[in-house]
């Protein structure tokens, strides 16, 4: 009889619910990153309506064989009501993307976007404690990883977004995770600073349009780049020439996949 090896009664089943789910690429992601390290376990899609969401999840934390769930857009705001349990990361910033059952049967909430991008400076062995950081875009996956960023405690970094309302929420928020450290707010500038960070959208697909006004960036300067696609956009096709270490956003959904794993499986 023919059959597969990675999948049978005893499987662990994670999901990732969105709407729509078609575009995600986690299930192949993070099954091969649990497959690699071992665990009996598979990330399957779940499209939920956004309109069933709330109708629809306590039915599927009901699942015996359910361990964890992440969340894509829309949900992540409105997934945290289903975690009994917060990380430090999900407490400061108020919205989830990842959700695990712990040894006691509660589910335990955290915030994962922020700690990819954290987990990428380490896997190149670029610093961010007592850094001057220059962070551009505040919405959803730029606030998780100023969040992250300010927990590692640079020594200053400045925040910049088109929406004025952002800047006021990001600036507590940062803040009182890091009051040390030296905020301030204003237009993007690479004079001073040791780390640049777009997670603007600008730059993405066949836009050619730059998210900072420069013609040359310091080679000194680190570049972090949020956009998958293309690979080198136009910022990090300047930073290349300028000589600058860079970070794609591959890597960060690398590191973020790794640390979700981490996340899943630290109870067993």
């Amino acid at each position: 009889m023919d059959e597969v090896s990675f999948v049978d009664g005893k499987t662990r089943l994670f999901g990732i619910v969105g709407d729509p789910i078609v575009q995600v690429k986690s299930p192949e992601m993070v099954t091969y990153e649990m497959q690699k390290r071992g665990y009996h376990a598979i990330l399957i899609p779940l499209h939920i309506a956004q309109a069933d969401f709330e109708r629809t999840m306590p039915e599927i934390l009901r699942l015996q064989n359910l361990d964890g769930l992440i969340f894509t857009v829309p949900f992540k705001a409105r997934a945290i009501q289903y975690a009994q349990q917060l990380g430090p990361q999900a407490q400061a910033l108020g919205v989830i993307n990842t959700l695990v059952k712990k040894s006691n049967g509660q589910w335990l909430g955290e915030m994962f976007d922020g700690m990819g991008c954290v987990e990428s400076f380490r896997r190149k062995n670029i610093p961010l404690k007592g850094q001057r950081i220059m962070m551009m875009g505040l919405g959803g996956a730029g606030s998780a990883i100023a969040a992250a960023v300010a927990a590692e405690h640079p020594q200053s970094m400045r925040i910049f977004d088109l929406d004025a309302a952002r800047y006021q929420r990001m600036k507590a928020i940062i803040q009182n995770i890091s009051p040390a450290m030296h905020m301030s707010v204003g237009a993007p500038i690479v004079e001073g600073m040791d780390v640049l960070i777009n997670a603007t959208p600008v730059g993405m697909l066949e836009d050619t349009r730059m998210p900072i006004d420069v013609q040359q960036l310091p080679s000194s300067l680190s570049v972090f780049e949020i956009i998958v696609k293309p690979e080198n956009t136009p910022l990090l096709k300047l930073a290349l020439a300028s000589g600058c270490q860079v970070i794609r956003g591959r890597e960060m959904m690398q590191g973020q996949i790794s640390r979700i794993v981490d996340f899943f499986f630290e109870k067993y």
